[in-house]
């Protein structure tokens, strides 16, 4: 009689368990038996993939190419000697899809700031597998820590506009675990806005001046345009 089979290991030698589209993976599977030889059996959830058998101590060996959503998922192997019932099951692997990033999107609720303002600014990119990873820049120096998303929303700084030099042009870019897929963003400008607290006594002064040259011309348009025309009658 066939000595009892172990647990089979299965172990993913090739590729990764996050996947893009027409990615080659290579598991293998083996136990360690008392008998030869072995029927390997792989399984994506229960239905079968591919079967080999061994008839020595060498693991078998599956190779895949994950070519759409429906070959990610769980995998599992089976060992079992021919002709027999039962048979002894591996531990899970489970594949997932990685999709690439979209560019991200830079964004303030304001464009315009004065010194000594505090302002944020927010970057999302919309797509792309979780989690993701920002950075923030300004022109191309770094600014920000590394700041990473685990869920579906936007990473956000906050800046404080303390000199001209704070002005300018920022950045953001974003990354996942998609191989070779940074986006940077669009730029954004802060611009120092007006400072209304010094033009506003100019208008003042403005509409005052205004105000006396109406009057002046009234009153002489009353005491010396109106008596002289009397006058002349």
């Amino acid at each position: 009689f066939p000595e009892m089979l172990s647990n089979p290991k299965l172990v993913l030698v090739q590729g990764t368990l996050n996947v893009v589209m027409k990615q080659n993976v290579t598991l293998f599977c083996l136990s360690e038996p008392g008998s030869l030889p072995v029927r390997y059996t792989l399984f994506k959830h229960n239905q079968q993939v591919s079967a080999l058998n061994r008839s020595d101590l060498s693991p078998a060996l599956f190779t895949l190419t994950i070519s759409s959503a429906s070959d990610v998922g769980e995998y599992k192997c089976k060992a079992e000697y021919n002709n027999s019932s039962g048979g002894k099951y591996s531990n899970s692997l489970n594949f997932t899809f990685i999709e690439p990033i979209s560019k991200p999107v830079l964004s303030s609720p304001t464009s315009q700031a004065k010194k000594g303002q505090n302002v944020t600014l927010s970057c999302f990119s919309e797509n792309g597998s979780l989690p993701i990873t920002y950075q923030f820049f300004k022109g191309t120096q770094n600014i920000s820590p590394q700041q990473t998303m685990q869920k579906r929303e936007a990473a956000v700084i906050f800046l404080f506009m303390d000199s001209l030099s704070d002005f300018g042009t920022y950045k953001c870019k974003a990354n996942n675990s998609f191989p070779n897929n940074t986006k940077y963003s669009n730029a954004f400008n802060f611009t120092l806005a007006e400072d209304r607290s010094h033009s506003q006594p100019l208008i003042i002064s403005l509409g005052l001046i205004l105000l006396l040259l109406i009057t002046g011309f009234a009153l002489a348009i009353l005491f010396f345009v109106i008596p002289l025309y009397k006058a002349s009658e």
